[in-house]
């Protein structure tokens, strides 16, 4: 599967849920859409609610079905909760991570900032998006950018306080990845519970 790149307001209507950030079209249609989104549905299996959280947070965080995988794959070897290792590790992304510093406006735009050379992890450029950035590392817009208007537009007014696994330096435009988050402290709508189970039925 590619990267979905068509309407993100006919994803969010499937899921009732802003996932890529306010949405107008879905404050106004707030049913799923298609010719009969509007009407009665059959109730959704039990598979189905599941496949439904799973497709929810690759949506959410940008992630291919492959890629995906191979996160929950790591998270089930490692000790602790499955679920919760899963979504630490999709918040310790680096898009993820630029766009929780406030770098950009939504996970797409973090992205395309990695992609085009404009972030760096501990003073080297890094353009790959899923790199996983480990406490400690600073996560910083690169010099020859700071003045580029999309980092400035999104900085501006940015509350830092809400993610407190982050530390942000303004004067240097840098974060420092202080921990990996809490479940309690992740703030997207997941139930990270119903992904295993889907998981350990193939």
């Amino acid at each position: 599967m590619a990267r979905y790149i068509g309407p993100k307001s006919r994803i969010a209507r499937r899921f009732g849920e802003a996932i890529f950030g306010p949405d107008k079209v879905l404050s106004k249609r707030n049913f799923p859409p298609g010719q009969h989104g509007n009407g009665r549905r059959r109730k959704t299996s039990e598979y189905g609610v599941m496949l439904a959280e799973k497709q929810k947070a690759k949506f959410t965080y940008g992630v291919l079905e492959k890629q995906f995988r191979n996160l929950f794959n790591k998270a089930a070897s490692a000790s602790g909760i499955t679920g919760e290792i899963l979504l630490q590790s999709l918040e310790c992304r680096l898009d993820n991570v630029v766009y929780r510093l406030g770098i950009a406006p939504t996970r797409a735009a973090a992205r395309q900032l990695v992609n085009h050379k404009h972030i760096t992890v501990d003073g080297r450029v890094v353009n790959i998006a899923s790199f996983s950035v480990k406490p400690g590392q600073i996560v910083a817009v690169r010099e020859k950018s700071k003045s580029l208007e999309v980092i400035a537009d999104s900085l501006a007014g940015f509350n830092h306080s809400k993610y407190p696994w982050i530390e942000w330096d303004e004067s240097s435009k840098s974060g420092k990845l202080l921990h990996r988050p809490e479940r309690a402290d992740i703030p997207e709508n997941i139930k990270e519970q119903l992904i295993v189970e889907l998981y350990s039925k193939n």
